[in-house]
């Protein structure tokens, strides 16, 4: 019995690599789109979309895995009840930009522990960002410098990198931000007892 992460992000594995947690990475083979679609259609709000997407990749590995405690997670950024994901492209990419720049929207993210069929816990987090309002040229150097990095996150920035570039504020948990609530995924564990208190 072991605790599994089902996510292939580098960024949550090294969270809790620093956390000096013993787990296992198996990424989750959902089907995000397919999950999220009729929670679009139906108006669901973005936080509750992270948490249906997390618990749905958490139960993915937890099937395979019925003795491990499953780690899933995922993120949303919503401005509004407009959702946004990861960019196709580079026009994409500048096109979320120029719909982000000098606006505030929100970071959910969601984090379930499940073991075998059964969910256990979950939670979801929120912080607000606000990005400083940026000219067209301001864009397409940002996406120069950014390079592909923009492609693998949601609203082509990554705050531990050159993204933080976007910002005028931050409001919120800095792990929430990164896409793992840690602290309390941590507090939960120590109540189940998978790490020392």
């Amino acid at each position: 019995m072991g605790l599994v992460l089902a996510s292939g992000s580098r960024i949550r594995a090294t969270l809790l690599s620093n956390a000096r947690l013993d787990f296992t990475v198996d990424p989750a083979t959902v089907d995000e789109r397919a999950v999220e679609l009729p929670l679009l259609d139906a108006g669901v709000a973005p936080e509750e979309i992270a948490r249906v997407l997390a618990e749905a990749k958490a139960l993915d590995v937890a099937a395979r895995r019925p003795q491990d405690l499953v780690i899933g997670a995922d993120q949303v950024l919503g401005l509004g009840n407009t959702r946004f994901t990861k960019p196709a492209d580079r026009d994409a990419a500048r096109r979320q930009l120029q719909t982000l720049a000098g606006q505030t929207h929100d970071l959910h993210s969601a984090v379930v522990l499940a073991r075998g069929g059964t969910p256990l816990w979950q939670t979801v987090s929120t912080a607000r960002l606000t990005m400083r309002s940026l000219s067209p040229d301001e864009i397409d150097a940002y996406l120069d410098l950014a390079g592909e990095a923009i492609l693998s996150s949601v609203g082509c920035y990554q705050l531990e990198n050159v993204g933080i570039r976007l910002f005028d504020r931050i409001e919120g948990d800095y792990f929430t931000i990164l896409g793992l609530p840690l602290l309390p995924l941590l507090g939960e564990l120590r109540r189940l007892g998978e790490i020392a208190p």
